[in-house]
């Protein structure tokens, strides 16, 4: 058999098509040549299983090898073969069929990726490294003969009869000058291990030495040889592919070690197995992440089949979930996708709906199930309820039953339960219930035991992401406010109906704000006489709530129009407590620097105790302070 022919295609050249728009891809080459060979494998045993082939099947590793003097790389399958007439079929009929269709629809695309296995054309992606390729196969099929099929990327073809003993398919690559990148072991290697990592069939890519025991010597002790092993780049069988009946919590974490070397072990992880409505295996971990908001993407790996598509998962896992760590399987998902695909496709936007659900499943029964052990994680998993809550409806809708608020005290509550406690104390006089927090227990710890001296409570909401997570809330309970707790005075704050009466009178009270605003002289500050308790502290500084917030906003990036309160100057309440007895001491001074140094003490205090107190100002307080107790 001699057969030379002209491949049937009625526009341009296919080969510089592949090589312009998949050039910055060029390593998935041998992705595709290895799952070729995965799926000949497969479709082996599937019919030996059936009873369609009734043959040994012997060893079944596909081999991929190099050739550095020769420039060449070899895949070899030991699975179904081809005669010549199916190479015909299959590699030169098939693979262009798509191909008019392909320039037309990607010859002025830059995201032309998908065009690899939805037009037939994987086997071709071996040109984008190769002068030429060869194709050596001997069918499974009792009595046929070998065949070799040759072509160096233009439109011909050589297909001639060959010498080969056993099935399979070798494909050998004559590396062009341009490629010679990937006559390399470790190059190879990488690429092996990135894409066919967890091949269903074992891939052999060259040999090692190994020590092993061989009797024992005169005295009794072992004596060893070297052998010769195939050295596997895959795990053939890995955890996602097993049922979660078979496996113990040690073999998830075996397996996050081996995804994830050097990282703290996860909290806990949820295995998916889905089957209806759409295909889907795989285990995402909880990582400890805390505060630490660095969204590292590229921590969940998306295969199709076990064959390695992309770590760019954005548009298959919801955004609140990217924090995640672990591997998704779908053949439902094609092994060469792109983003376009990605973002329209029903199954992936059924995929994305289905984890979310998964997700809240899960903290739903852990939650349930021993809710102490699940306060203990709650520090650690919080930035992803919250997130997930700002952010999808829906899972806010589950997850409201098992999100936590934990007071400074150190204890949790359920949105339903902290809403009991504090309802009773702290609705103020328009009916409002007020919940106080703070994002700092060390720096605002004078306003919260201010707050604790009226018996009111004291969220503890620190988190990157709480900003937003409080304007959430707000959104969602009904007649309830959240205000940080050194955000006014603590009366103003929960107002009442009560008020406490001024010992100052009016002319009293001018004299005073006149003595601050000389004292301060910082525009920058809204002076204000208040009428507190004489055990509150004589001067307060407090910033808004809407201005904290909308400065905290703009510091984490989603400002909603606000980016400009970024730049903006600080500005200031300064409540000055009418009854307190260093009002009195002040008004009593004689001499009007007293007057001065007694409200500029009292202001810096105040200062003080928000740690806004600095450099020469720190100086000067410390040596007036020195002055008076002097």
């Amino acid at each position: 058999m001699q057969e030379k022919g002209t491949i049937s295609i009625h526009t341009e050249n296919i080969f510089p098509i592949i090589k312009k728009f998949l050039y910055s891809d060029h390593e998935i080459f041998l992705r595709e040549l290895v799952s070729n060979a995965v799926d000949a494998t497969q479709k082996l045993k599937k019919l030996a299983s059936l009873g369609e082939f009734n043959g040994e099947l012997g060893d079944l590793k596909i081999e991929v090898s190099f050739d550095k003097k020769n420039k060449t790389i070899t895949v070899s399958d030991k699975g179904l073969g081809m005669t010549g007439d199916e190479i015909k079929k299959y590699i030169n009929q098939i693979a262009f069929s798509g191909a008019a269709e392909f320039v037309e629809k990607f010859k002025d695309k830059a995201d032309a990726k998908d065009i690899i296995g939805k037009f037939g054309l994987g086997f071709y992606s071996a040109f984008m490294v190769s002068d030429k390729v060869e194709l050596i196969s001997k069918s499974f099929k009792e009595g046929t003969q070998a065949a070799r099929w040759e072509c160096d990327g233009s439109t011909e073809f050589e297909l001639t009869e060959a010498k080969k003993e056993r099935r399979g398919t070798d494909v050998i690559l004559h590396v062009n000058k341009d490629s010679e990148e990937f006559l390399d072991e470790y190059r190879l290697k990488g690429i092996l291990e990135k894409y066919c990592k967890f091949l269903p069939v074992e891939i052999k890519f060259g040999t090692k030495e190994e020590s092993v025991e061989d009797g024992v010597d005169a005295d009794n002790k072992p004596k060893y040889k070297s052998i010769t092993v195939d050295r596997i780049i895959n795990n053939t069988n890995p955890i996602w592919a097993k049922a979660p009946s078979e496996l113990k919590d040690e073999d998830y974490l075996k397996f996050y070690k081996e995804l994830y070397p050097f990282t703290e072990d996860p909290l806990f992880w949820i295995h998916l197995n889905v089957d209806y409505p759409f295909s889907l295996t795989g285990v995402l971990y909880f990582p400890k992440i805390k505060n630490d908001f660095e969204i590292q993407r590229n921590k969940i790996q998306l295969y199709s089949r076990q064959v390695f598509i992309t770590d760019e998962v954005k548009d298959v896992v919801p955004d609140f979930l990217m924090l995640l760590h672990g591997v998704l399987d779908s053949p439902d998902i094609p092994l060469n996708v792109s983003r376009s695909y990605l973002q329209s496709d029903a199954n992936v936007k059924k995929i994305s709906q289905h984890i979310t659900k998964k997700v809240a499943d899960k903290l739903v029964d852990m939650f349930i199930k021993d809710r102490k052990e699940f306060e203990k994680k709650w520090d650690d998993i919080s930035v992803f309820v919250r997130y997930g809550m700002i952010s999808d409806e829906k899972f806010y809708d589950k997850a409201k039953e098992f999100s936590l608020l934990k007071n400074v005290d150190a204890q949790y509550f359920t949105l339903k339960e902290y809403e009991d406690k504090v309802k009773p104390n702290q609705t103020d006089k328009d009916k409002s219930v007020v919940y106080l927090y703070t994002t700092d227990a060390g720096k605002q710890h004078s306003f919260i035991e201010a707050a604790k001296a009226k018996a009111y409570d004291v969220l503890l909401l620190d988190g990157v992401l709480d900003s937003h997570f409080i304007s959430n809330l707000e959104q969602k309970l009904e007649k309830t406010q959240l205000k940080r707790v050194d955000s006014d005075i603590i009366d103003k704050l929960i107002a009442k109906d009560e008020k406490i009466a001024s010992v100052l009178s009016t002319s009293e009270e001018e004299l005073v704000k006149g003595i601050f605003e000389k004292a301060i002289n910082n525009k920058n500050m809204s002076l204000a006489i208040e009428s507190l308790s004489p055990d509150d502290f004589p001067v307060t500084i407090t910033m808004s709530e809407w201005m904290r917030r909308m400065k905290d906003m703009a510091r984490t990036g989603g400002n909603g129009g606000f980016g400009f309160m970024g730049a903006m100057p600080d500005n200031y309440n300064v409540a000055i407590n009418g009854n307190h007895q260093i009002i009195q001491k002040i008004l009593k001074a004689e001499a009007e620097e007293q007057k001065l140094k007694l409200a500029k003490q009292a202001y810096d205090l105040a200062l003080l105790s928000q740690s806004m107190l600095t450099g020469a100002e720190l100086t000067n307080f410390i040596k007036r302070s020195v002055d008076l107790v002097s």
